[in-house]
């Protein structure tokens, strides 16, 4: 080992639900095409959004990745989402790269913050996640638990709603992803149903 090599610092991953980055650390997947490792943070509850997705069988060209958050809300906002505009608009902590979650970064935010105690459905693939880090593997009853983390739990100042939420991955020209935080279902719906939106934002780790 080189004396540059002694000489660097440890560099550590903050732990989940750690405040960091304008918002809290919600966990990390591997970009399938690249290879590279993103780190996803979650907006606090103040900055949920509800809206529409889009239009109702128009296909938007590029908004089609499990990992990319950012990519699939900017090709949102190009084609015309509102709701996708209003988050790339967010400016939270000093940082500008807000987007709505992609399916497999929104899966990590129910994996780590499940605000209830009730049972995880266990039906289709909900809790797959082949791009996360540790890979997630399909939910059981009892598997997601509630969140360790006080504040997100139901009732804290962090909380997801019992409610649907969008992913900004898109399935078809009529539909796109969605989860729903009182049991875990991940599904898809009608671009112009109007669900809520918790924000992420990412950063490369390696």
């Amino acid at each position: 080992m080189s004396a540059v090599e002694k000489a660097a610092p440890a560099v550590t991953t903050p732990a989940i639900g750690q405040d960091y980055g304008g918002g809290f650390v919600t966990g990390i997947t591997r970009d399938p095409v690249t290879g590279k490792r993103s780190l996803h943070i979650t907006a606090g509850a103040a900055h949920e959004m509800v809206g529409k997705w889009g239009e109702y069988g128009v296909k938007i060209e590029g908004a089609d990745s499990f990992t990319d958050s950012l990519s699939n809300t900017q090709a949102m906002a190009a084609a015309g989402s509102e709701l996708a505009a209003k988050v790339l608009a967010l400016t939270i902590g000093g940082h500008a790269d807000w987007a709505i979650p992609a399916r497999d970064v929104q899966e990590l935010q129910y994996r780590h913050f499940k605000p209830i105690t009730e049972e995880n459905w266990e039906n289709s693939r909900n809790g797959d996640n082949p791009h996360s880090e540790p890979v997630g593997q399909l939910y059981s009853a009892e598997d997601p638990l509630q969140t360790v983390h006080a504040a997100f739990q139901e009732g804290g100042a962090e909380a997801f709603r019992d409610t649907w939420y969008w992913s900004s991955s898109q399935r078809s020209a009529n539909f796109a992803f969605y989860m729903f935080f009182d049991d875990g279902i991940q599904g898809s719906t009608g671009k112009l149903n109007e669900l809520r939106v918790r924000p992420v934002r990412s950063e490369f780790i390696d």
